[in-house]
């Protein structure tokens, strides 16, 4: 039965992989899918799903890919989602393209709803709720959401996960990982970008979504950090109506912090709100090093009192000490004009190629920080700032960790909200005394001695690891058991056309020699006859013909004559 499943899955997963290609090609990305050497799998899939064309001759690559993951459905939309927030790893034109992917889906029956509660749950709805309202207040890609009643009177919203969408994202990964795959081996130049690598963080990224008993505890993390101020609240969470499918919090009734018009009339102080919210998220990420990665407005609710509520914690970043260092050190180069230490700390934490031109990067470094140097302090925009360095080190291959991206998006919607809410927010001065804090410690008596801790038992370590190390490079040469391994990039394309090419060839010396002895047989008028000829020589030349029709077919149908 196992065995039955399992074969069941790869059949599944190969149909979505034809789909996958089909929908590429038909939004105009024939060259890209043929450079990976899926030219044969595209015309096997218009074969499977014949489906008119769409009208693309007008759309730049961009909105046809938009387009295209819109088609693919729930998997697709989360992966422009989140690439959205990789400048690292795609154009600025796709940024801002995939920026506009929503979660347009139409909500599932209220059946299913109860079903999926009565199972993750495992008893009767009746015995967890005393009422669901039947109508979803949203719908997305992953879930839906319902308000409902507990036994004891309190109102809740329920997040419900959709019924089968784990198959569905795990056979799109499958997918995803066989076509990034095939652009490592095909694609020229991919290695920089790690398609692989993204796939998997993305699969990542998207299973502890759908992991909503995870998204609970981030939840109850988040107050636990923030125990101490009053004006952050976070939806309290009931465990025993949660599971990985389904997560139960708190109903908050509040002013979506967007809606500034009802802000000002529940009497609510907008520049305290924008202070407050600045203020906190500067805490999670320099404080904390726990951050809410999704801050757009109608993820924020404002109480009474001006107290911030934050919702939906499907998305988070998280910055150890070390990329915290390497964060305000970065922001305080940048502001000191110093190119040089700018430059030492990218090579020093970034992931970079060998063809790093320096010099160039430094000139470009410069005109960025000389067309912030005479705009007033209040007016620069700390977040855009952010972005616009990190596109400048992308244009050089520079690699930095994901989650210093996620930052500078969410910095970008803080600073835009808080200026939403006062014209005169400035986010550097909220940002200032973080900074200042943190390299007073970084430069403080106990900091400066646990790093030289560190650095002695490192070096401690390297220094009892070597005669080990050389001893075993030695034995593997003493028994011919050394080996290096050398990897090749690109040559799969040519080693295919060669062997079609080769076959192709090997195909026509037998057509020839076939053709020739059929009619050395003709020649000699012997054997059984069929129509008055030798029978061999007629099926010689029958094979012959049909084999040479399908060759020249196969050869029209690849394009190259």
């Amino acid at each position: 039965m196992l065995k039955f499943l399992r074969i069941n899955s790869n059949i599944t997963s190969i149909r979505r992989y034809l789909y996958i290609v089909r929908v590429l090609s038909s939004y105009g990305f024939d060259q890209a899918l043929e450079t990976m050497g899926l030219a044969d799998v595209m015309v096997r899939s218009r074969r499977l799903f014949r489906k008119s064309l769409p009208d693309i001759t007008r759309l730049t690559a961009a909105e046809r890919m938009r387009l295209a993951l819109e088609e693919l459905g729930p998997t697709f939309v989360k992966l422009g989602q989140i690439l959205s927030t990789r400048p690292d790893v795609i154009p600025q034109a796709f940024v801002r393209e995939f920026e506009k992917l929503q979660d347009n889906v139409p909500s599932f029956p209220f059946e299913e709803v109860l079903a999926q509660i009565a199972a993750e749950l495992r008893g009767p709805v009746e015995q967890f709720f005393a009422d669901i309202d039947a109508v979803p207040l949203a719908a997305a890609s992953i879930a839906q959401v319902h308000r409902a009643r507990l036994l004891s009177g309190e109102s809740v919203v329920i997040k419900v996960r959709r019924p089968g969408i784990v198959n569905v994202v795990e056979s799109d990964i499958s997918a995803l990982m066989a076509l990034a795959g095939l652009a490592e081996r095909h694609v020229s130049g991919s290695e920089l970008y790690d398609p692989v690598g993204v796939v998997r963080e993305f699969a990542r990224t998207i299973r502890r979504e759908m992991d909503f008993s995870r998204e609970a505890h981030t939840i109850e993390k988040f107050r636990d950090n923030f125990i101490k101020t009053p004006w952050m609240y976070f939806p309290r969470v009931y465990w025993e109506q949660t599971s990985r499918a389904v997560l139960t919090m708190e109903y908050v009734a509040g002013v979506k912090v967007s809606d500034e018009e009802k802000l000002r009339s529940q009497g609510l102080d907008g520049k305290l709100i924008a202070r407050r919210g600045s203020d906190s998220f500067l805490e999670m990420v320099l404080n904390h090093g726990f951050f809410h990665g999704d801050l757009h407005p109608g993820n924020i609710l404002i109480l009474p009192d001006n107290v911030i509520c934050l919702l939906d914690y499907g998305i988070v970043g998280r910055l150890d000490e070390g990329l915290k260092t390497f964060l305000t050190d970065i922001l305080a180069a940048i502001v000191n004009r110093d190119m040089d230490e700018v430059v030492s700390l990218l090579l020093f934490a970034g992931d970079i190629s060998d063809s790093l031109d320096t010099r160039a990067l430094k000139r470009d470094l410069f005109n960025f920080i000389d067309g912030y140097y005479e705009i007033p302090l209040q007016e620069v925009e700390v977040g855009r700032m952010l972005m616009e360095f990190i596109e400048i080190i992308t244009i050089y291959s520079i690699r930095i960790p994901t989650d210093l991206l996620l930052l500078a998006k969410s910095l970008v919607q803080v600073e835009g909200m808080g200026r939403s809410l006062d014209p005169t927010f400035n986010m550097v001065e909220h940002l200032r005394p973080f900074i200042v804090k943190s390299i007073r410690e970084k430069f403080s008596p106990r900091r400066v001695s646990r790093d030289i801790n560190q650095i002695l038992v490192s070096y401690l370590n390297l220094a009892r690891n070597i005669p080990r190390d050389l001893k075993e490079i030695i034995n593997r040469v003493n028994r011919n058991k050394f080996k290096i391994d050398l990897e090749h990039r690109g040559l799969d394309k040519f080693t295919a056309d060669f062997d079609r090419s080769i076959n192709r060839l090997s195909t026509s010396m037998i057509l020839a020699a076939m053709i020739i002895g059929s009619s050395i047989i003709m020649q000699t008028d012997k054997g059984p006859k069929l129509m008055g000829f030798p029978m061999l020589a007629f099926m010689g030349y029958s094979i012959a013909g049909i084999v040479g029709l399908w060759l020249i077919y196969a050869i029209i149908r690849s394009g190259r004559m």
